[in-house]
């Protein structure tokens, strides 16, 4: 049924629909129950329905992608070749009348629990960036950059879905005549990023092998990772990010299955020197993802403009990947839990216009972008909203969307 209550038509599948075929988790107007569908298109397969029907398996009938996404490739793998089954077959009509409905005519929700969130930073051009910002007289990367995929752990219970807003983060900063102060961030950025979402749980003290890690992630997300500069500058030395990062981080309302972008696979970039032998890449798992960074401000929604591009970058060329990043992970004995989520650290590349964060793009804030109306920004102000996009060649993934109240 559509919003007003009438019959939506069985929709044309294309191949394009079929695999770019995602997982998230919606509510009907009106309604309080939480279903797993599978977005098509312009519209919502209702798997919820269907699983209630014995159509699908059971983990579908349950509030969260969290069941479905610990059973395994072999579930994963045979409930999307039903679902292709059911939506392509000469009965579909009669089989799957009233479980599609649009996609603007639904509320999203964050589709899996986030057991633990981990936050990489895996972009050769992005810490070169930064570091000659933060380090203009130093080596720009740290010594032991080549040799390990730098990490931290964030906080998994501030992951929202898009579209939440996102609160204006407070804390200490240093000001500029020595004296520390505590108020709002006045450097509040976005973060570009790629997530990938753990499916089939490690046991605690077996790594997992390189070659064999890539089994225990169900599918690839966008990520916002917000972060308030001037907080995180004075609070990061010598431990890393806390209040400045764990305010809120954005992620998309659909998870597009791991084996959707396996056409876009790629070896990476070479690597020097050579990682040590648990880190040493067996297969291709750079992705060729085209991504793009959006920004609207609250003057351009009153005026009805459309957003303005500020970034437009690829994937392809990160210098780890997530098969190293999670190797590495388990490599102390530590384990992987069903809704773990990894993301890869700001993706950005060598060229003007391909800054994955305002940081990089306004060198520090010195140089402001300047909008199509006008406006700049050196950094985020209130109001505005930052719209992620990407896509793995002609399958969409789910955009990342957030305004900073």
């Amino acid at each position: 049924m559509d919003v007003a209550g009438r019959p939506l038509s069985l929709p044309d599948v294309s191949d394009a629909d079929l695999a770019g075929l995602a997982y998230g988790v919606f509510t009907l107007s009106g309604e309080q129950r939480r279903r797993v569908g599978a977005r098509l298109g312009p519209l919502v397969l209702d798997l919820a329905v269907l699983a209630d029907t014995d159509l699908l398996p059971d983990p579908l009938a349950a509030p969260t992608l969290d069941a479905f996404m610990a059973c395994g490739p072999l579930i994963w793998d045979e409930t999307r070749r039903r679902i292709e089954h059911l939506v392509t077959s000469p009965n579909a009509h009669r089989r799957l009348d009233g479980a599609f409905h649009p996609v603007d005519g639904v509320t999203m929700h964050l589709p899996f629990t986030v057991a633990d969130y981990v936050d990489f930073y895996s972009s050769l051009h992005h810490a070169v960036n930064v570091g000659r910002i933060l380090r203009p007289d130093a080596d720009p990367l740290p010594a032991n950059w080549r040799h390990l995929p730098i990490g931290y752990h964030g906080r998994s219970g501030t992951v929202v879905v898009s579209g939440a807003e996102i609160p204006w983060p407070s804390g200490q900063r240093l000001e500029p005549d020595g004296t520390v102060t505590f108020g709002p961030s006045r450097r509040l950025d976005f973060e570009l990023e790629v997530g990938f979402v753990i499916g089939i749980p490690s046991r605690l003290g077996e790594p997992v092998p390189i070659e064999r890690v890539m089994e225990h992630v169900f599918g690839v997300v966008l990520v916002n990772d917000w972060s308030a500069r001037d907080i995180q500058a004075w609070e990061y030395q010598p431990l890393g990010p806390f209040l400045g990062k764990s305010f809120a981080t954005t992620i998309s309302a659909w998870v597009l299955p791991l084996d959707a972008v396996e056409p876009v696979r790629v070896s990476g970039p070479s690597q020097e020197p050579e990682p040590l032998p648990h880190l040493r890449r067996r297969e291709p798992w750079g992705l060729d993802l085209d991504l793009k960074v959006k920004l609207r401000t609250a003057r351009m929604r009153s005026d009805g403009s459309e957003p303005a591009t500020i970034c437009e970058t690829g994937f392809a060329d990160q210098y780890w990947t997530v098969a190293q990043q999670l190797a590495h992970l388990t490599s102390n004995g530590a384990s992987l839990r069903t809704g773990d989520l990894v993301a890869s650290g700001t993706v950005s590349g060598p060229l003007p216009g391909q800054a994955g964060s305002l940081l990089e793009a306004t060198r520090g804030g010195t140089e402001p972008l300047e909008l199509p109306d006008g406006e700049e920004r050196a950094f985020l102000e209130p109001g505005d909203e930052v719209i992620l996009e990407g896509r793995a060649g002609a399958v969409a993934l789910g955009a990342a969307t957030g305004i900073v109240a």
